[in-house]
């Protein structure tokens, strides 16, 4: 069940979660204060490999005619879409780069390669997602809109079709961000100013990679046209499994929104830390993902550089340890899984399942009531040592 009470939760007093946040501040210091040449330089490399890549992949999938040349172009095309998607684009959307003060690398100007429309899906994805995860009502990333992945959501009959959804949403994932990023809170004229400034961006984007580039392979458009088509859906069901198994796994908490009320630096930290999870990378694959395999880091310091997350995570995990939290990680295989029963599971009505098949995400239960025995064994000692010296005096 959603979470009503962080500190009740996780067993942390009020000093434990101020000394947190105060440990998680000095992460983020000495991250920014040691941004300099080599992070500028990566970035930029990243987006030269990028761009290279998907030019070298086109002039294979145009310039061969066997079937192993289009599926190797192919599958570099999906490869270099993917890379520009997380690593570069959802990254720069972030402002993860804006310190650098390069117009051509910066959140405001970035415009990335895929239907959804930068600027709404700040909006709603730098907002409504990251300064509000995981509470009910608020935070439209909670299974999209589409999607139950709590029990707080009342079963309804339409979720019976969750795991069609699913599926759906997968195939087309740039296209469920699209729409994602209209924001129906906004008056009826807004929205349909939304609607026309996203019609344009989805009109540009799909004579791009339907018109533009199959008419300069000439002869061979339509090894071109398939192949964008199938790199775009490549590049669609890659980034749908790292966004979900970094949300969704066993273990991640939702909350309500009366954490809200009353929430400080420190408590958003630790919301962040019991809602988001990690998947097991080595380099190349957490380069794949955009470094969102460091889904918990992202979350706790969404808008520095995604290149130094590997060491942010070293300095962070042992935090886990140290207040008793559960540092949720494991392979992308197991998280996906997890994922997957998570879909499953509560597409059907809570009194359909065994109990402990209901009993939700979020298993994976802090250890707070470990650090409560420490402290209160060390006090006992504290007076007992107290008492010895006073008798010895």
């Amino acid at each position: 069940m959603a979470i009503t009470d962080i500190a009740r939760y996780t067993h942390l007093t009020s000093d434990d979660i101020e000394q947190l946040g105060g440990e998680l501040d000095a992460i983020r210091r000495d991250v920014e204060n040691s941004l300099g040449a080599p992070d500028a330089a990566y970035i930029r490399r990243t987006i030269l490999f990028q761009r290279t890549l998907d030019v070298a992949a086109r002039l294979v999938i145009a310039g061969t005619r066997s079937k192993l040349g289009w599926l190797v172009g192919t599958a570099a095309l999906g490869f270099a879409k993917s890379v520009e998607n997380m690593e570069i684009g959802h990254n720069v959307s972030h402002g993860q780069w804006d310190w650098m003060n390069d117009p051509e690398i910066h959140s405001t100007t970035w415009e990335w390669d895929m239907v959804a429309l930068s600027s709404q899906w700040k909006s709603t994805h730098n907002v409504r997602h990251h300064v509000f995860s995981n509470v009910l009502g608020v935070d439209d990333d909670l299974g999209f809109g589409v999607m139950r992945v709590t029990r707080d959501q009342p079963w309804k009959p339409q979720y019976l079709l969750q795991p069609v959804q699913n599926l759906l949403l997968a195939l087309t994932f740039e296209w469920g961000i699209a729409l994602h990023g209209v924001d129906l809170d906004r008056t009826r004229d807004e929205k349909v100013a939304q609607a026309k400034t996203l019609l344009g961006k989805v009109t540009r984007q799909g004579l791009k990679d339907y018109v533009a580039w199959p008419a300069l392979s000439l002869r061979r458009w339509r090894r071109t046209l398939g192949a964008n088509a199938v790199a775009n859906l490549l590049r669609n069901l890659w980034a749908y499994v790292v966004i979900f198994c970094g949300h969704f796994p066993d273990g991640t908490q939702k909350f309500s929104a009366d954490v809200l009320k009353t929430e400080t630096k420190a408590e958003w930290y630790l919301r962040q830390m019991l809602g988001a999870a990690n998947f097991d990378a080595g380099p190349a694959l957490a380069f794949a993902s955009g470094n969102l395999c460091y889904q918990i880091e992202h979350h706790l310091f969404p808008d520095l550089p995604s290149n130094r997350y590997a060491e942010i995570a070293e300095r962070v995990r042992p935090l886990f340890e140290k207040y008793g939290l559960p540092y949720l990680t494991g392979s992308l295989a197991h998280q996906y899984g997890s994922t997957l029963r998570m879909i499953h599971r509560l597409a059907l009505p809570d009194g359909a399942l065994a109990r402990d098949d209901v009993s939700d995400i979020g298993s994976r239960r802090p250890r707070g009531r470990m650090l409560q025995r420490r402290r209160t064994v060390k006090r006992r000692v504290v007076k007992a040592n107290s008492r010895l010296r006073v008798r010895a005096a």
